[in-house]
């Protein structure tokens, strides 16, 4: 559900031709028939409008107050109904932290407009400027009220990579078309009661029914991989990947946009807040990298064989393959001196590969060869190839799988600061 009301009135009939007037698809009544009760829903729910009658036992002026120092963090919207038709009341309800004071009896048409009107303010001011989705903050709420809940609901993060690469080649705007036509693709897949916000620029998230969240993921990295070819030039789309320009990132390969879906299935038992849900999505968004290319995992994916934890494992290993003797030296050396192991020998039976592999071409490229059976033939999806060569054939080693061609002669800070790039990555 997109919004929430919580009507606390201990009457009968009256808040339920309330609720009936207001309840829809993207707004959900609760109500509290007395002051217990409406506290604890308050956690629960976190509404985004509390209405609260008169016919409560308490003083209204005090209720309200206390109500606001219990929601600071979350600022619902408080609206008082009242018979009174002193104006003091009226002041000091507001006074002690109502937003708005209604007399009753209230038209039900005029009543469901004003709260209408209400809710409209409040989400106009938490969407982004952008997309017009609702912000981080809209996200968050909606994520305690999933795990307050007991309905059955799925919960998926889409995460855009490589977009800020491609929009220092191909311009802000072209990216903005990115992530629109991403957005769009997905209005047009999820259902009216699903849940659609974004935590940043690149990452959205999803609340959607369990039962057809996987299909759901499985489309939208169909669809997006399916229209992305269109956003590149047809050189890069023949060549397969961007080349990278400007002084300090000229020559590197990167891939094209693709998105990562990470998601959770009805399995939130161990998880209390949408910060430790949010880390959660987060870490399985990792396993759906290993494939290059948009992908997604769901939940507790099982892993064996190539794709086990193992390979996963952070390590500082770096590969050199250097025919200058002297140059694999002070490679070796300079490395070691920044904390790294540095390896002369692949075992391609080992779980863990070298986080780094640096590999010299010789003047006839021949270490193409090495380059496309370490990641075609030897899959190693996990390691970075940084190759250098004093042939400058960019294309062509970049091709090969290189994710970073390196001209020689270089600087050895050039090279250190580029594996300390990769690492962090």
């Amino acid at each position: 559900m997109f919004s929430t009301i919580l009507i606390i009135d201990k009457r009968k009939e009256l808040p339920i031709k309330y609720k009936k007037s207001l309840e829809n698809e993207q707004t959900s009544v609760v109500i509290s028939r007395n002051i217990q009760e409406g506290l604890k829903q308050i956690q629960c729910i976190i509404p985004d409008i509390i209405i609260i009658s008169d016919s409560i036992e308490e003083d209204l002026s005090v209720f309200c107050e206390k109500i606001r120092t219990l929601t600071f963090n979350t600022r619902p919207i408080i609206i008082a109904l009242s018979k009174s038709a002193d104006i003091q009341d009226r002041i000091k309800i507001l006074e002690h932290g109502a937003d708005d004071f209604w007399g009753e009896p209230v038209n039900i048409d005029e009543f469901r407009t004003r709260i209408q009107a209400h809710l409209r303010r409040d989400i106009e001011i938490n969407l982004d400027n952008k997309t017009l989705l609702p912000n981080k903050k809209i996200v968050e709420k909606n994520l305690k009220r999933l795990l307050n809940s007991e309905e059955k609901q799925a919960t998926l993060l889409i995460s855009i990579e490589n977009l800020n690469n491609y929009k220092s080649v191909y311009s802000e705007i072209a990216g903005d078309k990115i992530i629109q036509t991403l957005i769009a693709i997905i209005k047009s897949t999820v259902d009216t009661i699903d849940f659609l916000g974004q935590i940043d620029e690149k990452t959205l998230i999803i609340i959607t029914n369990p039962y057809g969240a996987e299909k759901l993921a499985a489309f939208l990295t169909f669809a997006f991989d399916t229209v992305a070819p269109k956003f590149y030039s047809n050189d890069d789309v023949k060549r397969g990947y961007i080349i990278l320009k400007g002084d300090r990132k000229a020559g590197m390969r990167i891939n094209f946009v693709s998105i990562l879906i990470s998601g959770i299935i009805d399995n939130y038992k161990l998880i209390s807040t949408p910060e430790g849900l949010l880390e959660r999505l987060y870490s399985i968004k990792e396993i759906a990298r290993i494939p290059q290319g948009s992908n997604y995992a769901i939940d507790r994916l099982k892993l064996s064989g190539d794709f086990s934890n193992d390979n996963l494992t952070n390590n500082n290993q770096i590969f050199i393959s250097e025919t200058d003797s002297s140059l694999a030296l002070l490679l070796r050396t300079s490395l070691e001196l920044q904390g790294y192991d540095v390896i002369e020998n692949i075992n391609v039976d080992n779980s863990i590969q070298p986080k780094i592999l640096i590999i010299d071409t010789d003047n006839d490229l021949s270490g193409l060869n090495v380059c496309k059976a370490l990641k075609e033939k030897l899959n190693f999806v996990n390691s970075k190839i940084i190759m250098t060569s004093s042939q400058h054939n960019k294309q062509e080693i970049l091709s090969a799988g290189a994710d970073l061609y390196l001209p020689k002669p270089y600087e050895i800070t050039d090279l250190i600061q580029w594996i300390e790039y990769f690492i962090k990555k």
